[in-house]
């Protein structure tokens, strides 16, 4: 589908409205016409015959017409603007909602700043033209087009010569479009740019960086020097054309006098009162002429923006939800001959063909870049393997609904992210009908009830941006309440207890034992306490599947399992 028809699709759900605007339009544009009439008849017959009455009812005429135009001007402004934000809310849903069916691979090679330059400033830059100038190009087209008729209605020979001069000023407002958009694709890049550095820098882990690095400084040149190239662009695209444009209003305001000399040189008569008409509607078209030369302009930047927004809504869809709704899941997780791999790079994984019974638990260890994480977000549908299959009780995940899913996996990362919330509001995003009983016996669970509980606002305080309130051992514990709370049949530790002390792991290891009771439980492996107890341990190499079996049977082994453990003097497992 062409860029044009793809922004009219945009406005067909309210065609409704848009036809009553445009009813509105015409309507307006048409009395508009009329007080040039009355104009003439005023100057022409009322005032030289001192016709009384007739100059009441032409003054009164045009007085009446103004005073409607203006409560059909409210009207139009009103809809135009209702249909206008309705267009923006749907664009910014689509854009958003379409954002968050990219698979994770997306987000982990774009950056923040510039998902967020996408919505803010590309959509926001496109919101004047969505809000008021698609009206603003209609009725200025419908006023040109009354104008022109009104004005060969008048004199033919005036209008004639009057809009002998328009193509060259539509051809000098397209080349300056062009321009323009050139510039206005460039400039949106550099604020992606400047949202991106702000993100990233501003963030409370890029200013902890930035200070314990000693590169504030260089931060805040970079962003200067930024700065100073955006805002070059913005003279730049002001600027375009800005000569040529001079030229064409400049014609427009002389047009008028040229009028009165082409009146008298004319060898036949024309009345004075119709030439103060015809310069009347004459400036009328001047106006929308000139508007419409410059809205030209910025529809042709704007563009640029719609290629931008349209270059994510085009971005496949990776991951396509599934219909089986998986109900009442044992938790039995099944590897069919899984490979995957992130884009072209080697393979991340090589043939794994594991079986993880329901209620079980499993250790999944080995050197970092092995796989192990990458294993564990299989289960939960993260990715999808380029070969073989991922079962949860017999059925592709692949097949499942996202909710259902969901329900099903639990995933506590080594990422740990906290809302900018409560405490009960970042625990109740697990489950938005939980009562406080349930959110009190989750945090329980995750041994972390009592440091909340020990805080002034309790429950209610507030855990700042990303958790830095609170210590590494707080969030990691809160995140796993959360997901204690949705209750889900297979949980994925990835290295969830990697930011606790030995004695609160112990504690939150206890309350995941408890647990995992009845549940399968996949575990992404740090210590030697996350995996004595396995029920099985798998050992990657290079993606490859190359040892499994309990604590036990691997150290009898003596293979690569037991050189992990004798490596780390039998107390860590290399993550």
């Amino acid at each position: 589908m062409s860029r044009g028809r793809r922004i009219t699709a945009l406005f067909l759900p309210y065609r409704r409205r848009l036809a009553a605007v445009l009813g509105l339009i015409v309507v307006s544009a048409g009395l508009g016409m009329v007080s040039p009439f009355l104009l003439r008849e005023v100057l022409d017959q009322a005032l030289p015959e001192r016709d009384k009455e007739l100059l009441a009812w032409l003054v009164g005429g045009m007085i009446a017409i103004s005073v409607i135009t203006g409560v059909l001007g409210v009207g139009q402004t009103y809809l135009s603007n209702d249909v206008g934000q309705r267009v923006m809310h749907d664009l910014r849903a689509t854009v958003y909602k379409h954002l968050q069916r990219l698979s994770l691979a997306f987000f982990t090679r774009t950056r923040t700043g510039e998902v967020q330059s996408r919505i803010a400033n590309d959509i926001g830059g496109v919101q004047n033209v969505v809000t008021t100038t698609a009206t603003s190009i209609t009725s200025n087209v419908t006023t040109v087009v009354a104008t022109t008729v009104a004005m060969v209605l008048l004199d033919w020979r005036l209008a004639v010569f009057s809009l002998a001069v328009l193509p060259f000023f539509v051809a000098v407002s397209r080349r300056v479009g062009n321009r323009r958009r050139a510039i206005s694709a460039t400039r949106q890049s550099a604020m992606a740019d400047i949202s991106a550095l702000v993100q990233e820098s501003l963030s409370v882990s890029g200013i902890l960086l930035g200070k314990t690095m000693g590169r504030s400084a260089t931060l805040a040149e970079r962003f200067s020097a930024e700065s100073a190239n955006l805002a070059d662009l913005e003279v730049r695209s002001r600027m375009a054309g800005r000569w040529s444009m001079a030229a064409v209003q400049t014609s427009f305001a002389v047009m008028p006098a040229l009028v009165y000399l082409f009146a008298g040189f004319s060898p036949a008569s024309v009345t004075i009162g119709t030439v103060v008409a015809f310069t009347t509607l004459q400036t009328r078209l001047l106006f929308p002429v000139n508007s419409l030369l410059g809205v030209g302009v910025e529809v042709q930047s704007s563009m640029a923006l719609f290629d931008r927004i349209f270059e994510y809504l085009d971005m496949p869809v990776e991951i396509e939800e599934g219909t089986t709704e998986l109900r009442c899941p044992r938790g039995e997780v099944r590897f069919e001959d899984v490979w995957f791999r992130y884009s072209d790079e080697q393979w991340t994984l090589r043939g794994i063909d594991v079986t993880v019974a329901p209620g079980t638990k499993v250790a999944i260890v080995g050197e970092t870049g092995s796989g192990k994480t990458t294993l564990g977000y299989l289960t939960a549908r993260l990715y999808d393997p380029q070969r073989g299959r991922v079962l949860l009780d017999g059925t592709d995940v692949r097949e499942a609904t996202f909710a259902s899913l969901a329900d099903a996996v639990g995933v506590v990362s080594q990422e740990t992210y906290l809302f900018h919330a409560s405490i009960r509001e970042n625990l109740r995003f697990a489950k938005p009908d939980a009562s406080d009983e349930e959110i009190e016996t989750a945090a329980r669970a995750a041994q972390v009830h009592g440091t909340i509980a020990s805080l002034p606002e309790g429950y209610e305080t507030v855990v700042g941006e990303r958790g830095f309130r609170f210590s590494g051992g707080e969030k990691q514990r809160i995140a796993i309440a959360r997901t204690i709370l949705r209750n889900p049949p297979v949980l994925v530790l990835d290295e969830a207890t990697s930011a606790l002390d030995v004695q609160t792991e112990r504690a939150v290891e206890e309350a995941l034992r408890e647990l995992a009771a009845g549940r399968t439980t996949i575990v992404i492996a740090h210590r030697l306490s996350t995996v004595r107890d396995a029920d099985q341990i798998l050992l990657l190499d290079a993606g490859e599947l190359v040892e499994r079996g309990t604590h036990d049977e691997l150290l009898a082994l003596g293979g690569r399992y037991a050189a992990l453990v004798e490596r780390d003097a039998g107390s860590e497992i290399v993550a």
